[in-house]
């Protein structure tokens, strides 16, 4: 749901100004019937006053109703999870499915991913050949869904019985009775709690639910929204030779997160940020980005999704399309000229000139970008023109966790705010991409002083360490 409280404002604006010709109107009309001064001076205060009253009434003026950010966490996958790449391929080699090919393709794919040798895969992979069946995919869930509830849970000093809404996204792994129920059921929460769980929805979700949860707290007043974010890997392992496929088993890593949405006005004073901005935009209505990142089964009937070349065309256009229409609604008029002369003067006088891209710094003031890979995160860094510094989070959050899917953009804030960086007043901009395929943008402002988060986790005990240079791609 897109806020606009530019348009309300006018709306209100308008009201106004009508107020004010019916003032006038009433005070010529009391003028030529001679009443007493000060009576007509009161009676004009007072009827003022009250029509004041009257527009700023929700139900007058549609202003949205603020939602905050009180807070959120991260999962620090056990140290006993961790892949370091020779036991991965090593791992990989005992299987005895991928060929040479395939392993010198996946060597190749994670020296160069950005990754580090601390990354973490869920138990059912190590072992060999992987368990990938249904009840190893719950054990995950639990495993990386129950410790970051309880973790906001005691962060935020709230009862599962406070949650009005919860929000639970997996892209992959979608069993009966769903993933809210099970969370519905670890925790007694209350029977009448609206509880929604998203699929298929890629690395874009965690950004989906919080749009999804935006739209729920414009309905229901004095709510608290949970969304869970996470990506089962048991479940999407792929056992096959295709290399558009094995990618994935290379870069996907452990990873959840849960955050905790409220538009309690009492919340304001505790919570971290406030939610500025959303928008998300699509390209599926088109065959060639539809099909450019699809799970099906290869030749052999081994199931994997599919990453195909086109990916490389129509994710950046999908992103453009997004922050086109993201610049038109937040940046300042300058910027905004100097990208439409350079239109015109491309289409009209020069078509070897470059297109002048608005520069987004003027408005924000940090970035967590799509952990996809280091080369993509450098790419959307050169597109956005961001320094080394406001690439930082997506890189060093990529480097030691690895892609964690949609769970990835809270760990890029967390890395901000244990960095204390993040401070009253700036806002992060957090970019969730996914297949589909999708793009949403979620803009928070500060709201209060962000201090002491290094002693948290997800990066508790290794903030210090980065940033660290990574490898070349």
């Amino acid at each position: 749901m897109e806020s606009n409280p530019k348009l309300s404002q006018r709306h209100g604006n308008t009201l106004l100004h009508f107020i004010l010709i019916l003032l006038i109107s009433m005070e010529t009309y009391i003028f030529l019937r001679g009443w007493n001064p000060l009576f007509s001076i009161f009676l004009l205060l007072s009827s003022y006053a009250i029509f004041r009253y009257i527009i700023k009434l929700p139900i007058l003026n549609n202003a949205p109703r603020p939602v905050y950010l009180v807070d959120f966490s991260c999962l620090r996958p056990p140290s006993f999870c961790r892949v370091p790449f020779s036991f991965f391929l090593e791992n990989a080699t005992l299987i005895d499915i991928f060929d040479n090919e395939s392993l010198n393709f996946m060597s190749k794919t994670l020296k160069s991913s950005g990754q580090s040798e601390q990354t973490c895969l869920p138990p059912a992979l190590h072992f060999i050949p992987p368990k990938t069946h249904q009840q190893e995919s719950i054990n995950e869930v639990h495993m990386v869904l129950f410790p970051v509830m309880d973790d906001l849970l005691t962060k935020t000093h709230l009862s599962p019985h406070d949650i009005d809404i919860l929000i639970v996204n997996c892209s992959g792994f979608c069993p009966s009775p769903s993933l809210s129920s099970i969370v519905i059921n670890k925790y007694s929460m209350r029977s009448d709690i609206k509880s929604y769980n998203l699929s298929g929805m890629g690395c874009s979700a965690s950004a989906i639910a919080i749009h999804l949860a935006e739209n729920l707290l414009q309905v229901h007043e004095n709510s608290n929204a949970v969304i869970l974010s996470t990506e089962i890997l048991s479940n999407g392992w792929y056992a096959g030779k295709e290399h558009s496929r094995l990618i994935l088993n290379c870069y996907f890593r452990m990873g959840s997160a849960a955050i905790l949405l409220t538009n309690r006005k009492e919340a304001k004073d505790s919570s971290k940020y406030k939610l500025f901005k959303t928008l998300r935009t699509q390209t599926s209505f088109d065959d060639r980005s539809y099909l450019s990142a699809m799970r099906e089964e290869d030749m052999e009937g081994k199931l994997g999704v599919s990453v195909t070349k086109d990916t490389l065309q129509v994710f950046p256009e999908t992103l453009r399309i997004n922050i086109t229409l993201l610049g038109s609604s937040i940046l300042p008029l300058s910027e905004k000229l100097r990208h439409v002369v350079s239109k015109l003067r491309k289409r009209f006088v020069d078509k070897s000139q470059e297109i002048y891209i608005p520069n987004f710094k003027s408005v924000i003031g940090h970035f967590c970008l799509p952990v996809s890979g280091a080369a993509v995160i450098r790419a959307i860094g050169k597109v956005l023109k961001l320094n080394d510094k406001e690439v930082e989070a997506a890189l060093m959050t990529l480097h030691r966790f690895g892609n964690q899917s949609s769970s990835a953009l809270w760990y890029e804030l967390a890395y901000l705010e244990a960095k204390e960086r993040v401070e009253k007043g700036d806002k992060v901009w957090q970019i969730g991409m996914g297949t589909g395929p999708k793009c949403v943008s979620l803009i928070w402002e500060c709201i209060r002083p962000i201090l002491g988060e290094s002693n948290n986790d997800p990066w508790a005990d290794v903030i210090n360490r980065y940033p660290i240079l990574g490898p070349s791609t």
